[in-house]
């Protein structure tokens, strides 16, 4: 599983005019199955994404898509981690050699 942080490069004008074709790269990710949460840094300064990926260079090269990389209004950064406790909710997501906290709901 990833965290992807995105930092912006340039203004928010500049990012606000790009978003409809960020969100439209978004949204074919999650039809993908490779983004499970997105959404924006407070304060606004760039964004995350959580991700999950053959590869963290399967996930590099999605993340080049990205218009907002593309295009230079923004960065990223990737960050690989695995689950060692997670909500039920969570489990089909999670690293199946962890477990769900007992309990909760």
């Amino acid at each position: 599983m990833y965290v992807v942080l995105l930092t912006y490069k340039r203004p928010l004008a500049e990012i606000d005019a790009a978003m409809h074709a960020h969100v439209a790269f978004l949204e074919e990710a999650y039809r993908a199955n490779k983004f499970i949460a997105s959404g924006r840094q407070v304060p606004r300064q760039g964004g995350v994404i959580l991700a999950v990926a053959k590869s963290r260079d399967e996930l590099e090269d999605l993340m080049q898509r990205d218009p907002f990389v593309r295009d230079g209004l923004a960065s990223f950064e990737i960050v690989e981690f695995r689950t060692s406790l997670h909500h039920p909710a969570f489990s089909r997501f999670a690293d199946p050699r962890t477990r769900a906290v007992r309990g909760a709901e």
